[in-house]
């Protein structure tokens, strides 16, 4: 299907007093605050889980795991999904799927159990992210539907940045099960406001036409080869025949689902919104953060009591630094949009940040004061949070409302797909520079053990274990070198991701010059 510029699909009537925004917002907003609280928060628990149910490092892993790899195999799909049935039945759906798979998993006995509840909840939150963002875009609209998506953008912000300490009380004060039983009471809440929800959306949201199986099936899988491949890349190497017999299948059928969706009446995923620059330029927005901050998000705190010497409670205070302007930069935006600064401003001034931010964190060093690298912490943070939510409202007003789903799992699939990446990428290469850094240095201190296994030891930022396993002669010389090593390489990361993200602002710059808004069907 061709790009082209909509006269007659009109967006669905908005009345003024619709009755149920306030409510279909709210209801939007707590299931959107618990999909990113898992996933953030959920790596707490695995001590505790482990230790119940003897579970094995791979299956624990996949605790956390499943939940990301079912999550971006299904958030297109339930885009589709959604404008065909109608986006309040997918959400209720949705929603529904993560709540009985959250109770099961807070009943888990064995972790394959739990692995497969955690896979569950990871289709509904799937369901959650896509169809709300979608009822979002079709019960608001001007200056109400920027402030609904800044708040969709700082709710999620706070999803992320809160699930570690929430999960982390849940599981010292009543225990693990209780993170995931918390979860489903949440969603419980969601599903009694369906009715309001119903109400506020407007009346005719399925298309009718039928959902495309073969199309599905074949993204799925795809998806399913692609991100294992990204979650074992650093395990069984990024070189081994497994890992790269994955990346191959997932090709080769993303080729074969590209061949039968330009042949499809009703395809899951509309080709021709990708021969749209704009979309596509927008889309890579969140690809851009994932490098640029969600790889900071995770590494940052390991930096600073691995390198710096600060216990893990201080390294939670300093990363607020970080995690402040995703809290509050969403709703400045939506403010400034609707004073007439153009929202595509804020999208360059935030990829701007992104770079200059990373750029500037590479003054962090052992010995800096926290004032040194405050004003570079708060940079990056407000580059992840002026475009949150503000990116999403913009590709859903370039989308005819009838495809606004299938628009919202695009991005979302983005989104989620690049953090995966970005992240693996960032652990795999980290570990691969400071492994070369010891086995330099090593053997001045008569280490016995394998270089890799002390250098992975030292990438999940566990020195002092690193430098029990090196057999090190002078232990103390040996930590203050591994500390030394880990700050080189921690600065050489940075300067790649940098490069990255330069490289990505670019593209998304060239893609987006010139260009209009414009609806696509």
């Amino acid at each position: 299907m061709s790009t082209q510029t909509i006269s007659s699909a009109a967006p669905p009537v908005r009345a003024k007093g619709q009755p149920g925004r306030t409510a279909t917002l709210a209801a939007v907003l707590l299931a959107v605050f618990v999909v990113p609280m898992s996933i953030s928060g959920t790596a707490v628990a695995l001590p505790g889980i482990g230790a119940d149910t003897h579970a094995g490092l791979a299956p624990l892993q996949w605790v956390v795991n499943a939940f990301n790899v079912a999550f971006a195999c299904f958030t297109l799909v339930w885009g589709s999904v959604a404008d065909i049935v109608g986006r309040v039945k997918a959400f209720a759906t949705g929603a529904a799927v993560y709540a009985v798979a959250s109770l099961g998993g807070a009943l888990a006995t064995d972790v394959l159990w739990l692995d497969a509840t955690r896979a569950l909840a990871g289709i509904g939150g799937a369901a959650i992210f896509s169809c709300g963002a979608a009822i979002i875009a079709t019960v608001f609209d001007g200056p109400a539907r920027a402030r609904a998506f800044a708040l969709f953008g700082t709710v999620a912000g706070v999803g992320v940045a809160v699930g570690p300490s929430l999960a982390g009380a849940l599981v010292q004060g009543l225990g693990w099960r209780w993170v995931f039983a918390v979860h489903a009471a949440a969603l419980l809440l969601v599903l009694l406001a369906v009715p309001a929800i119903a109400r506020a959306v407007p009346a005719g949201g399925g298309s009718g036409a039928r959902v495309d199986v073969p199309g599905s099936t074949l993204f799925v899988v795809a998806m399913v080869l692609l991100t294992t491949a990204i979650v074992q890349g650093s395990q069984w190497g990024w070189g081994s025949p497994g890992v790269l017999g994955l990346f191959a299948g997932a090709v080769v059928v993303l080729a074969v689902f590209a061949a039968v969706e330009n042949r499809r009446e009703h395809p899951m995923l509309d080709l021709g919104l990708l021969r749209d620059r704009r979309f596509v330029g927008l889309c890579l927005v969140p690809v851009a953060a994932s490098f640029g901050f969600v790889t900071m998000l995770t590494y940052l705190p390991s930096y600073l009591t691995a390198a710096t010497g600060r216990d893990s409670g201080a390294a939670g205070l300093i990363m607020l630094l970080l995690t402040a302007p995703v809290l509050v930069c969403p709703m400045v935006a939506a403010k400034l949009v609707t004073r007439g600064v153009p929202a595509l401003t804020l999208v360059h001034v935030s990829l701007a940040c992104l770079v200059v931010g990373d750029l500037a964190l590479t003054l962090f060093s052992p010995d800096v004061t926290i004032l040194v690298v405050a004003l570079p912490m708060l940079v990056t943070g407000a580059g992840m949070g002026l475009s949150a939510g503000l990116v999403d409202g913009q590709v859903l007003e370039l989308v005819d409302p009838a495809r606004a789903g299938m628009a919202a799992g695009f991005l979302n699939t983005l989104r989620l797909g690049s953090e995966a990446i970005a992240v693996a990428v960032y652990g795999s290469v980290l570990a691969t520079v400071l492994r070369s850094r010891v086995e330099d240095g090593i053997g001045g201190y008569a280490g016995a053990a394998q270089a890799d296994q002390v250098a992975d030891r030292a990438a999940g930022g566990d020195l002092a274990r690193a430098t029990e396993l090196s057999g090190a002669l002078d232990t103390e010389g040996f930590a203050r070198f591994l500390a030394r090593s880990y700050d080189s390489a921690f600065h050489t990361v940075l300067w790649a991701l940098a490069a990255v993200c330069a490289v990505l602002c670019a593209a998304i710059a060239t893609l987006l010059r010139g260009s209009s808004p414009r609806r696509t069907a």
